[in-house]
């Protein structure tokens, strides 16, 4: 069976985010007010073939900490659908 799999990659919370830092500068450039905060990050859409959810999440999970984050500087959240 095949399932969607989401994963949602973000800066950790206590480092600097300088792609959040220029976006939010740009927001501010252009008179937009009322934000107040900006983190960047990824979202990946996964496709994979398993036997079951669990798998599927697993195999997700495999793949992220090999190569989608760096977990000295993000952290991740992995969803099925």
């Amino acid at each position: 069976m095949t399932f969607s799999v989401q994963v949602k990659v973000m800066p950790l919370k206590d480092l600097l985010d300088p792609q959040g830092k220029a976006v939010m500068g740009g927001l501010n450039n252009l008179g937009l007010k009322g934000i107040n905060d900006v983190r960047v990050g990824k979202h990946i859409t996964l496709q994979v073939d398993a036997a079951n959810e669990d798998e599927a999440k697993k195999i997700a999970e495999d793949a992220t900490k090999k190569l989608l984050a760096n977990p000295v500087m993000e952290y991740f959240e992995i969803s099925v659908n």
